[in-house]
C-alpha cells in the first residue's frame, strides 16, 4: 500500500501539463500548413514527372493533415 500513496503523492505533486507550443501559434500554424498544401497540390496538377509527383503529394498530405489538427485545436475539438 505504501506505493500506491508514494505515487498518489508524486501525482498531486507534479506540474501541470503545459503544451509545447503556445495555443496562440494554432490559427497561424493552420493557416500556414494548408494554404503551404494548397499550393503543393497546385504544383501536383503541373509536375509531370512520376518521381516530383509523389514527393509533392506526400509533402501536400503531411501539411494538410497538420493543418486540419491545428484547426481542430483552434476551434476547441482536441483530437
Amino acid at each position: 500500500m505504501s506505493t500506491y500513496t508514494e505515487l498518489k503523492n508524486l501525482f498531486e505533486s507534479s506540474p501541470a501539463f503545459q503544451p509545447p507550443l503556445p495555443v496562440s501559434l494554432l490559427p497561424v500554424i493552420a493557416t500556414v500548413s494548408l494554404s503551404a498544401a494548397f499550393a503543393l497540390t497546385f504544383m501536383f496538377t503541373t509536375t509531370s514527372k512520376p518521381s516530383g509527383e509523389l514527393l509533392t503529394s506526400l509533402a501536400a498530405s503531411a501539411l494538410t493533415s497538420i493543418g486540419v489538427v491545428a484547426v481542430f485545436c483552434t476551434v476547441g475539438v482536441y483530437v
